[in-house]
């Protein structure tokens, strides 16, 4: 059997993480979240359900910035702030998913000094604009296959045109049930 990653970015959320958890726990599929520092810090309970839950915790930012807006220096001092939320809730991330998922010049050895590993993603769900799940879906179909990686946000980010997470969470079963009819099974990042 092929493996799929469902990955969620921006959260967590009080709402929309805690529904994207219910629909994943009802579906028996595991997913990995990439979460902002602020929010780790106003809900670290949430951030300790993705752990008890089976899930994966990688780090997205302290401040939603592009990479290539910011020198080295405050890069470094944004993941620091992140890490340093991430650890407070307990969890050592190895993980590391960019805003927007661009990089400068001094991402990759960052990275590599923090010992993460940086993630992208191969199917973008591009629910920030709010289209419906049966949308969503067919926007990422063609690239469901063995080791794709879905992007999908459980947190209201910058540039969202959307009021909500609620076609987000309405995807995630069509996702886990379109996967297993291609004999993939829905995991967290490892």
């Amino acid at each position: 059997m092929g493996r799929l990653a469902l990955t969620f970015d921006d959260g967590p959320d009080p709402r929309w993480t805690a529904a994207v958890l219910d629909a994943l726990g009802a579906a028996g599929a595991r997913a990995t979240f990439f979460v902002l520092g602020p929010r780790v810090r106003e809900h670290p309970g949430l951030v300790r359900r993705m752990l008890d839950e089976g899930h994966a915790v990688g780090v997205h930012a302290d401040e939603h910035v592009r990479h290539t807006d910011l020198d080295a220096e405050a890069g470094d001092e944004d993941l620091a702030r992140a890490l340093r939320a991430l650890g407070e809730a307990g969890v050592a991330p190895a993980l590391w998913r960019t805003p927007w998922g661009v990089q400068a010049p001094w991402t990759a050895g960052l990275a590599r000094r923090r010992g993460l590993r940086l993630v992208g993603w191969t199917a973008d769900t591009h629910d920030w604009r709010g289209d419906d799940a049966p949308a969503m879906l067919q926007a990422i179909d063609g690239g469901l296959r063995d080791g794709a990686i879905v992007l999908a946000h459980d947190g209201l980010g910058p540039g969202s045109r959307r009021a909500d997470c609620a076609q987000t969470v309405a995807l995630i079963p069509a996702v886990v049930a379109r996967a297993r009819d291609l004999g993939l099974a829905v995991e967290a990042l490892a």
